[in-house]
This record gives C-alpha cells, structure tokens and sequence, in this order.
C-alpha cells in the first residue's frame, strides 16, 4: 500500500513545472501495478464452505452485499459475519437429503428441537413436575413465537400415575398445563396417541372444539384420583390430604362436563371404577 503512494519520480523523468499532470498520473499508475504483483496473495481453497455461501448469496440477491446498510461502528466488510445468511448457527440447519462436499457440515438438530419447531408438544410420559416445567414453557414460547398459529399437542400419557397404579405426581401438575392452555390465544388441536388416562384425558378434553382428535387404537379413560403413600404420617394429615383429593375429583369431573358436554359426568357414579370415555 505504501508503494501506492504519490513518491517522486525517478531523475530520468522530467521534473520541470511544464510537464503535464496527465504524465505524472500514468506514471504513478504504472509504479503501482508494477509493485502490486509482488504482493504475495494467501492461498484460498475452493472448497471452502464460506466461499460457496457467500458466491451463492451474491448469486441469488446480491443487493444483501451491494445495498447493505453500513455501521459506522464497524469496520467496512466485516459486518459479513454478522448476517444470519453467511454465518449461520448450528442450530440452522439446511434441510438436505445427505451430507456432501458443497454443503457445511453441522451437527443434526435433536428430535425434540425439530417437533417444537413444527409447533408440537409432546407428552410422552406421566404427569409429573419435570414434564409439567417443561410442557408449560413449551406452551409459553409458541405462543410468543406466533400467537395466531394453532399449537398440537399429542398425549400420551397415564396422568399422574403408572400403568400399575402407583401415583408419581400430585393432581396439580395436570391442573397447571390446563390452566396454562386456557390462557393461550392459541388454537390447540390435541390428539391421543396410545392413552389418555386421567389428567392426560382433560388434557384431551380441553383442546379447542372441532380440533380434539384419537388415534384409531387410543383410549381414553378417567379414574379416582389416587393419594399418594402417606408413610409415617399422622392420621390427621392423612386425612387433610384425603379431603384435598377429593376436592381435585369434583374439580376434575366439572372441567371434563364443561369441555365434552356430556352431563352424566357429573354423576359421581362414573368414578366409583374405571370410566372408558
């Protein structure tokens, strides 16, 4: 770049103040692209994925690299790799057949990233604190992302116990994601995939009218709440939490009448074994 400079000529050339300033640009135009091409340039590999992006965006719209809007704060180019486009994150993965020399190699996104993406939240397992967190802020960010989008949610899940009986989780872990649903601006399309048993079937229930699906062999079933194992606790205690169930069952029997219509519901009868919905 010094080189590129305005230096004196060399003696040969005239130096008097009749020469014209047409001679002396060509001379300095002449020194310089005789000095550049010993520059040495750095080696570039093509097949660099960088390259490639950033030929296949100046390609498609080369007004993004043109027409850009310059920070004074930056230096010039550098706020290349600020653009989503050129530097993207792994998180923002191409969707691509395979792998393959031209296309960055980055890591698969995992499964859960991907469903969330499609706006689907999964319940899987029984209702209890970690999936009631977790299908809760799910419900959250949707919302945030798009709040006129439809949110699905597939169930399948036992409720708040096993398979066996075993109570794992309290009646109001299923209480919170249905609190959480009736707030959301959100359509909510849910679908029974397996079995919606308990607390999973109000889940069920409570999805928006006409958009509350089962899968071919789903089932959906309620049952008494249970209480879970009291251990060495007082009778009195004992029954403080029995009472508490109890509130929870009538409590479960009027948001399953409100939200299927059916009014034999909330006939306590239905609960007293069983109950195939």
């Amino acid at each position: 770049m010094a080189n590129c400079l305005r230096v004196p000529l060399s003696s040969s050339l005239p130096c008097s103040s009749s020469s014209s300033p047409s001679l002396k640009r060509r001379s300095i135009r002449t020194l310089c692209s005789v000095n550049s091409t010993k520059i040495p340039m750095p080696l570039v590999n093509p097949k660099d994925p960088f390259l490639s992006k950033l030929a296949s965006v100046a390609a498609t719209s080369p007004e993004i690299l043109l027409n850009s809007q310059k920070n004074s704060d930056t230096p010039p180019y550098l706020d290349i790799f600020d653009s989503p486009t050129l530097m993207a994150t792994p998180a923002q993965v191409e969707r691509s057949v395979s792998y393959n020399e031209h296309r960055p190699r980055r890591p698969p996104p995992d499964l859960p990233s991907l469903l969330l993406h499609g706006r689907i939240v999964y319940i899987g397992m029984p209702l209890v604190p970690a999936v009631t967190e977790l299908v809760v802020a799910e419900l959250m960010y949707l919302q945030w992302m798009d709040p006129k989008e439809p949110i699905y949610l597939y169930i399948n899940s036992t409720g708040t116990t096993r398979d066996d009986g075993e109570t794992v989780g309290m009646e109001t872990e299923g209480f919170a994601i249905y609190d959480a649903m009736m707030q959301l601006k959100n359509e909510i399309h849910t679908v029974a995939v397996g079995a919606a048993i308990g607390q999973a079937c109000l889940l069920l229930a409570a999805g928006s009218k006409g958009k509350r699906f089962m899968m071919p062999h789903a089932k959906a079933m309620i049952q008494q709440p249970r209480v879970p194992s009291s251990g060495l606790m007082p009778a009195s205690d004992v029954l403080i939490r029995a009472k508490e169930v109890i509130i929870n069952r009538d409590i479960l029997v009027e948001l399953l009448s409100k939200h299927t219509g059916n009014v034999s519901l909330t006939n306590r009868k239905c609960f007293h074994r069983v109950f195939n919905m």
